[in-house]
């Protein structure tokens, strides 16, 4: 199938090489100015993946969406709104739009879809792709499961058997908002476990998994999802690759920011946090982990304290 991606990050050209080596016809945008694109110009390669000559690198946007069947979209979910607004003037018609990335906007609290279905057209289906998974893992031949979701069963399918292969073994998502919701969070949950690394607080990431699921699973449940969702491989399933991992950004991020040290990284989880406790104030649901990272990283709050009264908070029952 022709499969453009847009997004020249370590995930949206991982895509790119995943999708030629399962002999699709790929383009990969990357704007002009873009420091990670002219790399892959200069040498097809970004220290990740190295990208076969099959795969076309472009920085004409409009050549990339002609070109797609698929288009897989991978860039910062913040900016997600103004790359619609450059894609909206495009003909979208009947194109499969496959989100590859995770968050909610801060500004709004909207889900990647809702974002993403204000700017296209009926014939256009859109779909998440998310799950555990980190691309150093992936080119090792280190397999994992992922989650395909979407509105459109037949899109599901499509995209399902499109990029399943030995490396990765889809379900098919039943629930979109808990799907879009728990991949969001997750990230949040991977800042609040580096802060525990940071501080010297490891052993503490058993309480804070078991209660950071149970604090998603009440707003997707409010906010019309299946609370079991947050028990899949969208969150709880994501865990490892968050919480634990040395490759995981987010995690990371929150290390370095208790420790006073630089992280230049992107860290989706920073923008998810205010963008949930915007939800968490419009459905009435209460999450202490979320608002335990915003008041260290946003509020400028002492770790030390926050993480004690999280963790050492008044008696009550487990559920």
């Amino acid at each position: 199938m022709n499969i453009s991606v847009i997004g020249c990050g370590r995930w949206g050209s991982f895509l790119a090489w995943y999708a030629d080596r399962l002999q699709h016809q790929v383009v990969l945008y990357g704007r002009e100015s873009s420091q990670k694109m002219k790399t892959l110009y200069e040498c097809r390669s970004n220290g990740l993946v190295t990208l076969e000559g099959s795969v076309v690198l472009t920085s004409d946007l409009g050549a990339a969406v002609k070109h797609a069947e698929i288009l897989v979209l991978s860039i910062g979910a913040q900016s997600l709104r103004a790359l619609m607004q450059q894609l909206s003037v495009l003909d979208l018609n009947d194109k499969a739009i496959v989100l590859c990335m995770k968050g909610i906007e801060a500004l709004t609290g909207k889900r990647l879809t809702q974002i993403v279905e204000e700017y296209t057209p009926k014939t256009t289906t859109v779909s998440i792709w998310v799950g555990p998974g980190h691309v150093q893992d992936f080119t090792a031949g280190i397999p994992n499961c992922m989650v395909i979701d979407s509105r459109s069963q037949e899109a599901k399918e499509m995209l399902v058997k499109a990029f399943s292969s030995e490396l990765i073994r889809f379900y098919y998502g039943s629930d979109l908002i808990g799907n879009e919701v728990g991949a969001a969070a997750k990230n949040v949950i991977g800042i609040a476990a580096g802060m525990l690394d940071g501080k010297n607080k490891t052993a503490l990431k058993g309480a804070l998994m078991a209660r950071g699921t149970r604090e998603v699973a009440r707003l997707i449940k409010a906010m019309g999802g299946n609370e079991i969702t947050a028990y899949g491989l969208s969150h709880l399933g994501d865990y490892q690759a968050t919480v634990f991992s040395q490759y995981s950004h987010n995690r990371r991020f929150g290390e370095a920011f208790v420790r006073g040290e630089p992280y230049e990284e992107l860290a989706e989880g920073v923008a998810t946090t205010t963008a949930l406790l915007r939800l968490c104030d419009l459905y009435g649901v209460e999450m202490p982990i979320c608002n335990a990272v915003d008041a260290v990283v946003n509020r400028g709050e002492d770790p030390d304290q926050v993480l004690l009264d999280l963790f050492m908070r008044s008696l009550k029952k487990e559920f």
